[in-house]
C-alpha cells in the first residue's frame, strides 16, 4: 500500500472560490495554507516529519508568481514518488466574477486602477495555461458557499473506500497534448463530422455530431473496450493508493470525435458511481476566442 503524502495545489482567478475551498480542505484534515511565494514551498514539503495532508493556495497575487514557474513547479513534484499530488482549479465565469466583485466592493488584485472587467480579464488570461493542466476542475459560476462546500468535499473527502476522482478531456493532436495525463486515446480512425457541413460548427456535445460518430461500425467496439479497461483499472489504481486518474480522447481538431468519446465514457462511468469531471479543451478555447471585448 502506497504511504503518499497527498498535496493539494489549489488556484484559480479571484473571487472564485479559491479561499473558501481551502477553507473546507482545512475542516478535512488538511494542513492548509493560503498564498504561499512557490519559492518556500519545497522547504515546506522537506520539513521533517512532515506526514499530514497539505492544502497550499497559489495564485496570480504570490509575489514570486509567474505562469512558467507554476507549471515547473507542478511537474517537479509529480517526479517525486512519495507526494500524491493535485492541482485543484476554481474557475468562475467573468459575469459572475464581476458581479462578485461588484456587491463586495473589492478592488481586484489586477486591475491597477483599470476597471474589475480588465483585471478579471487579465487575470483569466494568465492562468489559462494551469487551468489546461488541472487535475479537477470546479466551475463555481452557478453554486453557493455550502454547494462549493460539498462539491469540495465530494472531491477530497477520506471516504473509506472512495472512489479515485477521473478527469476525462478531449484535446487536439494538432495543439499536443495536455499535460499531466494517464492514459491517451485516439480518435482520429473514426468517422470525421467535421467534413459534414451541417456539422462543422457544432461539437460532440451537439446530439446529431454525437449520433454521427456512433454511427461509425468501429465506435462501439471501440468505446466498449475502452469502458471495460477502464472498469478493470480503476479498483487497482484506488488500491494502489492513487487519487486521480487523468484520461484524454484526442482527434485532429479536438471538436467533433474526442468530445463526443469523452462524453459518452464520462456518463457511462458516472451511472456506475464513479466521481468523474469532464473538460473539453479546444471547444474552451474556442469558446474564449468567440467572446465579445
Amino acid at each position: 500500500m502506497s504511504t503518499q503524502r497527498r498535496i493539494v495545489l489549489v488556484t484559480g482567478p479571484s473571487g472564485a472560490g479559491r479561499s473558501t475551498a481551502i477553507h473546507v480542505l482545512e475542516d478535512l484534515g488538511f494542513e492548509a495554507i493560503d498564498n504561499l511565494p512557490m519559492g518556500l514551498l519545497s522547504p515546506l514539503l522537506d520539513a521533517p516529519d512532515a506526514q499530514r495532508p497539505m492544502a497550499l493556495g497559489i495564485d496570480a497575487r504570490n509575489r514570486d508568481f509567474s505562469t512558467n514557474g507554476f507549471l515547473e513547479l507542478v511537474a517537479h513534484l509529480s517526479r517525486i514518488e512519495h507526494l500524491d499530488l493535485t492541482t485543484l482549479y476554481l474557475d468562475c465565469s467573468e459575469e459572475v466574477l464581476l458581479r462578485r466583485f461588484s456587491e463586495t466592493r473589492r478592488r481586484h488584485p489586477m486591475a491597477q486602477g483599470a476597471s474589475p472587467q480588465a483585471g478579471i480579464r487579465q487575470e483569466k488570461e494568465l492562468l489559462q495555461p494551469i487551468r489546461e493542466v488541472a487535475d479537477t476542475l470546479i466551475d463555481t459560476t452557478a453554486l453557493n458557499v455550502h454547494q462549493l462546500r460539498e462539491e469540495v468535499e465530494r472531491w477530497f473527502a477520506p471516504e473509506e473506500g472512495r472512489h479515485l476522482a477521473v478527469s476525462i478531456e478531449s484535446f487536439s493532436y494538432k495543439r499536443g497534448l495536455p499535460r499531466g495525463l494517464d492514459m491517451v486515446f485516439d480518435c482520429r480512425f473514426l468517422a470525421n463530422p467535421y467534413w459534414k457541413p451541417e456539422l462543422r460548427m457544432a461539437d460532440g456535445r451537439n446530439r446529431d455530431v454525437a449520433e454521427y460518430v456512433r454511427a461509425d461500425p468501429n465506435y462501439l467496439p471501440f468505446f466498449d473496450r475502452v469502458v471495460d479497461l477502464l472498469r478493470m483499472l480503476l479498483p487497482a489504481y484506488r488500491a494502489e493508493g492513487k487519487a486521480h486518474l487523468s484520461v484524454a480522447f484526442g482527434c485532429t481538431g479536438g471538436q467533433h470525435r474526442s468530445v463526443a468519446l469523452a462524453e459518452a465514457v464520462a456518463k457511462a462511468l458516472a451511472e456506475e458511481g464513479q466521481r468523474v469531471s469532464i473538460r473539453h479543451r479546444e471547444v474552451e478555447r474556442r469558446s474564449a476566442d468567440m467572446r465579445p471585448d
